[in-house]
């Protein structure tokens, strides 16, 4: 350490525990708060029984107590106090009161049930042994309540834990060093869960990003500001108030992290370390191990196997029902179109799908018959995107087809497309060959998904976004696919039609 260096050894000592020549938790007022979450869950505890014990000995929930076998509470008491303890120290052995901020609910509540279910055995066994022989609903209903009311206890606090940081009431204050691929994936990350109270300040490096770089999350395209460079880092952190410093730099970047380090002890600020893997994605490898020795294989970047059997079935359940529902309303749309302007009522495009394949789009018309040999002509006239099919003002519209594009009514029907499996209710938007002939390599990524109707791009600001933000959004989806997300975009798709936000 007297070199300036960091080797193997202390690099791994800091990234796992970076704040060891720091503030210790006795320092600071966080025992307060563990004590405080410990006598809670004690009292709740110790609720839950006596409320289990009230609905069976005087409400006679599960059928009437005989006389004979009535108890008074104090026949309990030291198994209560005893399934108090167990459940604490429980908690404490499996650091439920040290969870991360990022654990989620469901994570927390499962851990929750598994403790009490494991004092509650231990209680029962216990009372078997001492041939104590009570009602037994008795046990099953405090089993129940006590879960109930620890787990609820965490949602209420959750919530209000939330409500707070989305205010930004109590959040923590990052600085991030480095804009790599480390640094860029954990500002999406952290830009993605306000939730977790983490504000990100900005970041720091010797190069300025380029013009035009920004990051995409799960709702929207950001800038994040750019503070300077690396021996900032100290004046930075007490010219904004830092709460924590991640450090997002290559391990061959030995003398510059140490630096870096030397000025968060001097500023006194937690700092932590992001292990460079190759610069992977640690949310992007599955990590095996084959005799003793670990194996690090990449995730895609698309969706498939099990997960695209589900997204497929979403598919077809969502486009049957809009085709059901929206029958009636197509049938008046063609007739509008019909009336309005000579032409087809279909305006059919070869696009590209999954994996490169083209297929047959299909959406109402919105123009006149030769909108697609004035193209080109409109878009150097107005220095578009080429990458970019539509214009803000695009004079080729119709009467009707202006209401159609302004309410996205024009895409009904796209769920066609859905049911043939050549399209997706939500994904990226399906490009024609000759955007694709100009992607850039990193573009291509957004191919390897089935396109939507909908997707992140629409409901960030769907047109007004650049090609490049678009694209970032594609990748963003793929990367962190589920059905709760596909479910959230198809909600927040309803005010971004509704508002006609971007569209035109």
């Amino acid at each position: 350490m007297a070199s300036g260096r960091l080797d193997r050894g202390t690099l791994i000592s800091l990234a796992v525990n970076p704040a060891r020549t720091q503030r210790t938790v006795a320092d600071s007022p966080y025992w307060l708060v563990v004590l405080a979450r410990i006598i809670s869950d004690a009292a709740l505890v110790f609720l839950g029984f006596y409320v289990a014990y009230w609905l069976r000995y005087s409400m006679h929930v599960g059928g009437e107590v005989l006389p004979w076998a009535h108890q008074p509470f104090s026949f309990f008491r030291s198994k209560a106090i005893m399934l108090v303890l167990l459940i604490v120290a429980i908690f404490h052995i499996r650091k439920i009161y040290r969870q991360p901020r990022w654990t989620t609910f469901l994570d927390e509540a499962i851990s929750i049930a598994n403790g009490v279910t494991t004092a509650m055995a231990l209680v029962v066994l216990y009372s078997f042994l001492q041939r104590f022989y009570p009602s037994r609903l008795l046990f099953i209903y405090a089993w129940l309540l006590i879960i109930a009311l620890l787990v609820g206890k965490r949602l209420l606090l959750r919530f209000a834990r939330e409500r707070l940081w989305m205010r930004g009431i109590g959040v923590d204050k990052v600085l991030i060093i480095g804009a790599g691929r480390a640094g860029e994936r954990l500002m999406q990350w952290l830009l993605s869960q306000p939730r977790l109270g983490y504000q990100v300040v900005g970041f720091v490096d010797e190069v300025p990003p380029p013009d035009g770089w920004a990051i995409a999350t799960d709702r929207r395209v950001v800038r994040p500001r750019y503070l300077g460079v690396e021996s900032d880092v100290g004046a930075l952190v007490r010219e904004h108030g830092i709460d924590e410093v991640i450090i997002a730099l290559p391990t061959t970047s030995q003398a510059r992290i140490m630096t870096i380090v030397n000025q968060c002890r001097a500023a006194e600020v937690e700092f932590k370390l992001v292990p460079d893997l190759f610069e992977l994605a640690m949310d992007r490898v599955n990590i095996h191990d084959v005799a003793g020795l670990p194996l690090i294989a990449l995730k895609p970047a698309e969706i498939a196997g099990f997960n695209y059997a589900i997204k497929r079935a979403i598919d077809l359940l969502v486009s049957t029902l809009v085709l059901v529902v929206g029958a009636i309303p197509m049938a008046l749309i063609v007739l509008a179109i019909r009336i309005d302007s000579p032409g087809p009522v279909l305006f059919r495009q070869v696009r590209v799908g999954r994996n490169g394949r083209h297929f047959i789009c299909y959406k109402f018309r919105t123009m006149v018959r030769n909108a697609e040999q004035l193209q080109s002509e409109l878009q150097k006239a107005h220095n578009v995107d080429s990458r970019l099919t539509k214009l803000k003002e695009d004079p080729r519209r119709t009467r009707v087809g202006k209401i159609l594009r302004r309410t996205s009514l024009d895409e009904l029907p796209q769920f066609f497309n859905v049911l043939k499996g050549e399209m997706s209710v939500v994904g990226p938007r399906p490009p024609v060959p000759a955007e694709v002939a100009d992607y850039d390599e990193w573009h291509l990524g957004r191919l390897l998904v089935t396109p939507g109707l909908t997707g992140l791009w629409q409901v960030s600001g769907r047109s007004n976004l650049t090609f490049d933000e678009m694209v970032r959004l594609d990748l963003y989806y793929a990367e962190n696919w589920s059905p709760w997300l596909d479910i959230t975009i198809m909600l927040r798709t309803i005010p971004a039609i509704l508002t006609a936000r971007g569209a035109y």
